[in-house]
């Protein structure tokens, strides 16, 4: 009888630390860093493509905050170039902004900047 409830209780302890892996990533999401090595520059607007993004999954902005920043607008703001009353800018240089579900959007609203393509529309599921 020692023998199968030992068997047991590996098992149990082999689930329970599978399933606590598999929230993890869930909970804390994965991170990326937009435009990669180049950081968040102009043309980027094919950067997301073959990414896979997830509601809390974070994006990190890198750039010069001296010349670029980061605004969280909406559908509208980005395709207008604008950034609404309201929007979150963002002006580190190292901005982390973690994703909500459905469609997320970002510019530069440094004028001219937007309308060279420094701005991204990015899904989350």
């Amino acid at each position: 009888m020692g023998q199968g409830r030992g068997s047991a209780s590996v098992a149990v302890v082999i689930m329970v630390a599978l399933l606590g892996l598999m929230m993890a990533d869930q909970v804390y999401g994965a991170t990326y860093t937009v435009g990669g090595s180049a950081g968040w520059t102009f043309n980027l607007d094919t950067w997301p493509k073959g990414k896979r993004f997830r509601a809390g999954d974070s994006l990190v902005f890198n750039y010069d905050s001296t010349v670029h920043n980061v605004v969280a607008v909406n559908r509208g703001g980005y395709t207008s170039c604008s950034a609404p009353a309201g929007a979150k800018m963002y002006k580190s240089g190292q901005d982390q902004i973690k994703l909500v579900k459905g469609q997320n959007f970002f510019i530069c609203s440094i004028v001219g900047h937007c309308q060279s393509g420094m701005k991204i529309a990015i899904t989350a599921t």
